[in-house]
């Protein structure tokens, strides 16, 4: 595929898939503990195997029950967790979930004070420390973490750029180059963040690759 043509690609992929699960979910992704917090609830939810927009729903959902900040988040009841997380539709695997939010809430209290830039300052720059100390919160494994960090990357510049193996499975899709540096000079302006969600898009939903092959081919 010649380069103009990889270009018009990724083009076409952003401009109609180039958003953001924070985004989707309703937070406004600040440098600040309560968005900060969501995201990594976001994190937790999207991890296990359960879709997307269901995830997105639920979080959203747990939002809106007051279940915004690793205090409420703990010191709600139990039922009050299950409850949110059916009305988004998570229901797989809710008391597991419910346990797991709890858990990492308290963890976020008792480490860092309620607030993630508290790991952030630990992790001092270090992508793989903060990878590592994700994945100390319950329901949070390898893949918890690159969700978080695809998507924190907009507010925290050390975290960038960030196009993990899953972004790359979607360039791969895309029969684009499964390479971050080309990548990101493909796509110009266009934030990390922004293309790292675009490229997950595709990853995991064939129909996104499709359309935006389909788009750049009658660009």
């Amino acid at each position: 595929m010649a380069g103009r043509d990889e270009r018009a690609v990724v083009r076409a992929l952003v401009g109609a898939h180039g958003r953001t699960y924070a985004e989707e979910a309703g937070i406004g992704l600040e440098d600040a503990p309560q968005p900060l917090y969501r995201l990594l609830v976001l994190a937790q939810l999207l991890s296990a195997r359960i879709r997307g927009p269901v995830a997105v729903a639920t979080a959203r959902a747990l939002h809106e029950a007051g279940l915004r900040d690793p205090r409420r988040m703990a010191g709600a009841k139990r039922r009050e967790r299950v409850d949110a997380l059916g009305r988004g539709g998570y229901r797989r695997y809710d008391e597991r979930t419910a346990t797991q939010l709890s858990d990492a809430a308290r963890l976020v209290t008792e480490r860092w004070g309620g607030d993630l830039r508290g790991l952030r300052a630990q992790a001092d720059g270090e992508v793989a420390e903060l990878r590592r100390l994700l994945q100390e919160f319950p329901g949070i494994g390898p893949a918890g973490a690159g969700i978080f960090l695809r998507e924190v990357q907009r507010v925290w510049p050390e975290a960038a750029p960030y196009l993990d193996a899953k972004a790359l499975q979607g360039a791969e899709r895309l029969r684009l180059p499964p390479s971050p540096d080309r990548l990101l000079s493909l796509a110009g302006d266009t934030e990390p963040a922004v293309l790292a969600a675009a490229l997950v898009r595709a990853a995991i939903d064939k129909g996104v690759a499709e359309d935006s092959l389909a788009r750049a081919a009658s660009s």
